[in-house]
């Protein structure tokens, strides 16, 4: 079989995973072309990623909800909610932000497990039990803020989680931030090897991998991609610590999700509840687990937005699950459950944000932004359904 074989046959097999990359290569190149390459400025690369953090971090917890078959409408609310609770606990309660984040996380999993209890435990459809939670946690936000309106956050460390930039290796020269590029060149070291050992462990129990030529191919791109994006960022002011909390969110889960048992289970539980359950998998912790996971991801969103706004806001979380859900569809995951990526989420996240991003570089309308945003979307959940009855023939 010759190459150009190979790579028609691997894309045929995988269209619905490569799809989303495509796209999103596609809509760099189209803007980079109408903006005259103001989009892919190092400033805007990096305002754009940082912007995209919070809604990035919580489409992977989305992903793994709508991977066992359910869907969180209450995490924009409770997000914003958090939020209100870190300003008033540092600016009223006299907290450090050292205290103030472990409580925000623990408040948001305990947060994400009363959904779980009212969902497993209750067996209230989940669309149900969240959309009640986020008129309850809208109300909350609205309470808490309703004396003191917008609360201004002083707190340096908390605030630099948003805006700060990961300090630059001294002495070496000025014009790039030389951590954010060893930190690039170590990404693409433990990729290309943890590739390495993924495929010989796949041969070594005689399962199909990728022909030897296509899979050097995989890793030159993608480490081509990593280094691209790095030297870029580099470029501008390096990383931002957001965009640091990202990407150990997205290293967790992905080893989570692709590594571990708890992993396989979870994508058990979506595949076929009925069957995991007789396989001996808890489906009701699972979704405790899912839940808990969903609050917490919740907490650091929040954590990342009111850090980057310096305040939190009456408004605050407003449309943030829509636009998790966005992402979540985009990147990959299936609307019937069981199939989704961590990375797809991120890619998804990205996808939207580059529309935003790049319709208002070129001065169009908001009106007319939404409505592209709403095609995107309903393309992405289009081509799963089109693309999965395919594959059932």
């Amino acid at each position: 079989m010759t190459f150009i074989q190979d790579v028609q046959k691997l894309f045929r097999q995988n269209i619905r995973e490569y799809g989303i990359y495509i796209a999103f290569i596609a809509i760099i190149v189209f803007f980079t072309i109408t903006t005259k390459g103001l989009f892919l400025s190092p400033r805007n690369i990096g305002n754009l990623l940082n912007a995209t953090s919070y809604i990035a971090v919580l489409a992977v917890g989305m992903t793994l909800v709508i991977v066992i078959r359910h869907i969180d409408l209450s995490v924009g609310f409770l997000a914003g909610f958090l939020g209100a609770v870190a300003a008033i606990a540092m600016k009223y309660w006299g907290w450090s932000s050292y205290a103030t984040i472990p409580f925000v996380l623990v408040l948001g999993i305990f947060a994400g497990l009363i959904t779980g209890f009212l969902v497993a435990g209750m067996k209230i459809p989940a669309f149900v039990a969240t959309l009640a939670g986020a008129l309850v946690y809208r109300g909350l936000l609205q309470t808490v803020t309703m004396s003191t309106g917008t609360i201004i956050i002083a707190d340096k460390f908390f605030n630099a989680i948003g805006n700060g930039f990961i300090t630059n290796i001294p002495g070496i020269g000025e014009g790039y931030n030389w951590t954010t590029l060893l930190l690039g060149l170590i990404a693409i070291i433990l990729f290309v090897r943890g590739e390495i050992v993924t495929r010989r462990k796949t041969q070594a129990y005689h399962f199909e991998v990728l022909p030897r030529s296509i899979f050097i191919l995989k890793l030159g791109i993608l480490s081509a991609l990593i280094g691209a994006i790095t030297w870029v960022l580099a470029g501008y002011q390096g990383l931002t610590w957001a965009e640091v909390v990202l990407l150990v969110v997205v290293f967790i889960y992905s080893f989570i999700t692709t590594k571990t048992v708890t992993g396989r289970h979870i994508y058990a539980v979506g595949g076929n509840p009925e069957a995991a359950e007789l396989s001996g998998i808890s489906v009701k912790n699972i979704t405790y687990l899912v839940f808990g996971s969903m609050g917490l991801l919740t907490a650091v969103s929040a954590i990342i937005y009111a850090s980057w706004l310096r305040s939190a806001t009456t408004i605050a979380g407003t449309l943030f699950e829509l636009d998790a859900i966005a992402a979540a569809f985009v990147g990959g995951v299936a609307v019937a459950g069981g199939v989704g990526k961590v990375t797809g989420a991120v890619i998804g996240a990205l996808v939207m944000a580059s529309l935003t991003n790049g319709m208002n570089l070129m001065g169009i309308d908001i009106s007319m932004q939404y409505i592209v945003r709403g095609l995107v979307l309903a393309a992405a959940v289009i081509f799963d359904v089109k693309t999965r009855n395919t594959a059932k023939k």
